[in-house]
């Protein structure tokens, strides 16, 4: 069985992918503006951000256009939608909330630090 097979009934219909890819690329386009801004903010002398925050900002904003990027990718891959640990379908819920998730939840529970 092929990763579109998981994929297709976990999503219930192509238009539920169609609907996910289209968050998943709004996402990334607003994810990689924000980096944009946040890396001209260290280029100026007065961006209104401590040193330490605009740090922080800048790693999250960076981590966001990878994990976009990394469900884009799985999506182009046929793999999008399967928990990367157990090899099952990640729920349509937990994609809908969570649409670059790469586990299930249980999974995610089990890998947290």
């Amino acid at each position: 069985m092929n990763a579109t097979t998981h994929v297709a009934p976990n999503a219930g219909s192509a238009s539920s992918l169609r609907l996910l890819r289209d968050i998943l690329e709004e996402q990334f386009a607003t994810r990689t503006n924000r980096l944009t801004e946040l890396m001209l903010c260290g280029a100026v002398p007065k961006h209104g951000y401590d040193p330490r925050t605009l740090a922080a900002l800048t790693r999250a904003a960076r981590q966001g256009v990878v994990d976009t990027a990394d469900a884009l990718r799985r999506m182009s891959q046929n793999t999008y939608g399967i928990c990367e640990r157990c090899r099952q379908a990640i729920p349509l819920g937990r994609l809908r909330m969570y649409p670059e998730a790469r586990y299930c939840a249980p999974c995610h529970q089990i890998r947290r630090p």
